[in-house]
């Protein structure tokens, strides 16, 4: 059932310079659990991701490899960046590339109006040029070289040497809506968040907005400047009108309004890109801001940010080919506070895994799912008179339903989890606490083991629904297991802000043996 809502969320789109590492799926998976939430909470949902490709360092790297621009981006996307989605099982509804030819068009014609309007103007620009930023440098934002760097100017995020360049570019009046861009993040505080990225955003933008140099001209893989195809687009700028272009800006009017805005999700280095840059750009053409702008932090390995250059990037598949993709998606959301940096360790890891989803999760469903079979021959039992017991997990059901939306929709990702899993810990508890083994061996507590497995079994229901957003492989397992896929219907269609209200798995439903959902890994030889 519609809920009237409407959710559209993006990732960056990422460059295809390299292959992906976990960093970069670590975005993906955040965004899915949230669109895949919203979608089956009856929100009318669409999530977008793609790839960026044109700019000076996707020139470089196709050169270096003996190819043309288009066929290494072809090369990454094929045979990297999709992958992706089908190793991390990303439910996205498109996918997005920069080389598109309604994305290029339609950035054409968003340019052209913006000169048109007096928002573009031409001049000349001398600045220190980050090749791997694909972006100017301000003083503050270099560092003095060292090693073989010695004597250079380096960029403070790829320790790499900037260029000084000098160039005559077309310019954007990005200063003329310095005032504007304050008075939006005064207006809506939640605009930028969390708090410590609205902070840096707003005391960046007091001291004062330089105009943006938009087009080069010492290369041309890009999209030509509409009124002078001797330049082409600056990458952040093409980049940037991806989230509108993708749904209908220009060419689908009704499906723009449909979706439009967007809550962009992104890595904390290219913030002022999402929350200056581009609010400024949709100021300048009359077109709504978007929802948010919400920034998370780096994974770091060994206390460095994650990072092919530093050979600090880790392949998803070398996780997921061992834990399997749900341990991946949980570990990332649930460990690391969204909007936080996090420190990954193959330890910590391992750890988590054995702790909350073997045993707490995946025991705990085993565990009930193998009592029913043994004491009522695999067939759910009505229950009995409730206790205060059985009233203390349908409060903590219905609870941790209300507080997991919630914390959704503030983006709380790992707060979501922590809510949902208080029900695995309840439940857990409860077992311990009730002994059904031992009321099993009383005839005159029949009726009260009955009551007891009856509860456990409906509290696994609402997790297999409250859970599947992240654990996309193992619920559906679940579900069938306890019989819901035959008594309710697919999980996937189970109204997952109603997960809460208790009693929907009826008695009578056939409950199957169940493997364990996440089998003991030994790291040391796997």
């Amino acid at each position: 059932m519609s809920s009237g809502r409407s959710f559209y969320i993006t990732t960056p789109i990422f460059y295809v310079n390299d292959a992906p590492h976990i960093g970069h799926a670590y975005t993906e998976a955040a965004t899915d659990v949230m669109s895949r939430w919203h979608r089956q909470a009856g929100d009318d949902t669409w999530s977008l991701t793609g790839t960026d490709e044109h700019g000076e360092k996707i020139l470089r790297t196709a050169v270096a490899n003996g190819v043309t621009p288009k066929q290494w981006a072809d090369r990454l996307v094929a045979e990297a960046w999709k992958p992706l989605l089908e190793t991390l099982d990303i439910a996205n509804d498109d996918f997005i590339r920069t080389t598109d030819e309604h994305h290029e068009r339609n950035v054409q014609a968003f340019l052209q109006k913006l000169y048109d309007d007096g928002h573009i103007y031409a001049g000349e620009y001398e600045g220190y040029y980050c090749v791997g930023c694909e972006e100017y440098k301000q003083s503050s934002e270099l560092l003095d070289g060292t090693g073989e760097y010695a004597g250079q100017l380096v960029c403070a995020i790829h320790s790499k040497p900037v260029e000084l360049l000098r160039e005559r570019n077309y310019f954007f009046r990005m200063s003329a809506f310095a005032d504007r861009l304050l008075a939006l993040y005064d207006d809506r505080p939640d605009f930028v968040q969390p708090d410590s990225a609205r902070n840096e955003i707003v005391q960046f933008v007091k001291q004062g907005l330089n105009d943006l140099s938009i087009s080069r001209s010492s290369f041309d893989w890009g999209v030509k400047v509409p009124w002078d195809e001797t330049h082409v687009v600056y990458v952040w700028f093409d980049a940037l009108l991806n989230y509108a272009t993708a749904v209908g800006l220009s060419d689908d009017p009704e499906e723009f309004a449909r979706r439009w805005p967007a809550t962009h999700v992104v890595g904390k280095d290219i913030l002022r890109f999402h929350s200056v840059i581009w609010p400024a750009m949709l100021m300048a053409a009359g077109l709504e801001v978007p929802k948010q702008v919400f920034a998370h932090g780096w994974l770091l390995v060994g206390g460095e940010k994650m990072s092919k250059s530093k050979l600090t990037g880790i392949a998803p598949r070398e996780i997921t080919d061992t834990f399997g993709s749900d341990a991946f998606r949980y570990y990332f959301l649930r460990a690391i506070a969204f909007g936080q940096d996090g420190s990954f360790s193959w330890e910590d890891l391992h750890a988590r895994y054995h702790a909350e989803l073997a045993n707490g999760f995946g025991n705990l469903a085993s565990r009930v799912i193998a009592m029913v079979g043994r004491y009522e021959d695999g067939v759910l039992p009505a229950a009995g008179e409730s206790t205060e017991a059985e009233e203390a997990i349908q409060r903590i059901v219905a609870d941790a339903t209300t507080t997991a939306d919630a914390a959704i929709d503030r983006l709380a990702v790992h707060e979501a989890i922590g809510a949902v899993w208080t029900i695995v810990d309840a439940l857990n508890g409860y077992i311990t606490e009730q002994a059904p083994w031992v009321l099993a061996k009383d005839e005159a507590q029949r009726d009260r083991l009955r009551t007891v497995l009856y509860t456990a079994t409906e509290g696994l229901r609402a997790l297999a629904v409250l859970l599947s957003p992240v654990l996309t492989k193992s619920t559906p397992i679940l579900w069938n297991a306890i019989g819901a896929q035959e008594a309710l219907g697919d999980l996937r269609e189970q109204p997952l802000r109603d997960a809460g209200r208790w009693g929907q798995l009826p008695s009578g439903a056939t409950v199957s043996p169940l493997e364990p959902l996440f089998p003991r890994i030994d790291l040391a030889t796997s």
